[in-house]
């Protein structure tokens, strides 16, 4: 970004100038890229922009924006600039040490809501919770509910304590290794965003992803199945009779291959449910 001395920066310079900078380092939405960071650093919604045309920015904004601009071209996730997403309806605090949570993932969480909302105090394992964003949005969803989410990662349940405690959100967080460890306590349902992208496309991750995201929340380190072959062999010590297994899973054949997964192990009832842009990205599993 220049730096012009005595040079007033409205909101609309910014704009322009940004739109053909990203454009240039080969960014797709080089306006949405400015869009973002200047709806974080003026606190006003997108639209807002729009009508603050002519509203220069302060040094300290400049200066604030100049960083971020620098950090994004080198691909690092808006997220982790700002420190925040969006999930459902509310906003969590992220950081290099957690996933970043995805919109598609929201339908993990409409399909356990339709499940639970009927059930009285239903008890919810959250396996994987990073930045506690499917634990504490059912827990605010459900209030009759009973949450515990886990972790193999330190720094990530203190991310997700963060987030609960931000929303007002009653839930246990564990740390653990669910690979590793048993877990002797059962659930009426267990929900999962686990790794899943086989270690042979890593490297053709985007780079925002690839280079910026924790690769243990992104890869299972081998075929992007040892966690659902983990979760069908536990279930049914983990999980009360005719309670479920609410799964994401990836793109294209993967499917499939969790599918394989769980009638090689025995279960009848299995439901794969397509996310918002139609892709079946949701296993719904219950347990007899």
């Amino acid at each position: 970004m220049p730096v012009i001395k005595n040079k007033v920066w409205r909101v609309i310079d910014l704009i322009n100038w940004a739109d053909e900078y990203f454009s240039l380092k080969g960014f797709d939405n080089p306006r949405q890229e400015i869009e973002w960071m200047l709806t974080d650093i003026l606190d006003c919604e997108r639209f807002d922009l729009y009508l603050r045309f002519e509203e220069p920015l302060t040094s300290d904004q400049l200066e604030l924006l100049h960083q971020w601009v620098k950090r994004r071209v080198k691909k690092e996730p808006l997220q982790y600039i700002t420190g925040h997403c969006e999930f459902y309806g509310r906003t969590f605090i992220v950081n290099k040490d957690v996933f970043i949570p995805r919109p598609e993932t929201e339908r993990l969480v409409d399909v356990a809501i339709a499940i639970l909302k009927a059930a009285n105090k239903p008890t919810v394992l959250d396996m994987g919770t990073g930045t506690g964003c499917i634990a504490v949005s059912l827990a605010k969803e459900i209030p009759n509910s009973k949450i515990t989410g886990i972790d193999i990662s330190t720094v990530a349940i203190e991310v997700a304590k963060i987030n609960a405690d931000v929303h007002h959100a009653t839930v246990q967080f564990e740390e653990m290794d669910f690979l590793m460890n048993p877990y002797n306590k059962k659930f009426d349902m267990i929900i999962s965003n686990p790794p899943y992208i086989p270690l042979v496309e890593m490297n053709t991750l985007m780079d925002d992803v690839r280079l910026f995201e924790p690769h243990f929340a992104l890869s299972d380190g081998v075929d992007g199945l040892l966690f659902y072959q983990r979760f069908a062999m536990v279930a049914p010590a983990m999980i009360n009779s005719g309670g479920h297994l609410v799964l994401e899973v990836g793109l294209n054949t993967h499917p499939n291959y969790v599918l394989e997964v769980f009638d090689k192990a025995s279960f009848y009832d299995q439901t794969l449910i397509p996310d918002r842009n139609g892709d079946p990205r949701v296993l719904k599993v219950t347990v007899n």
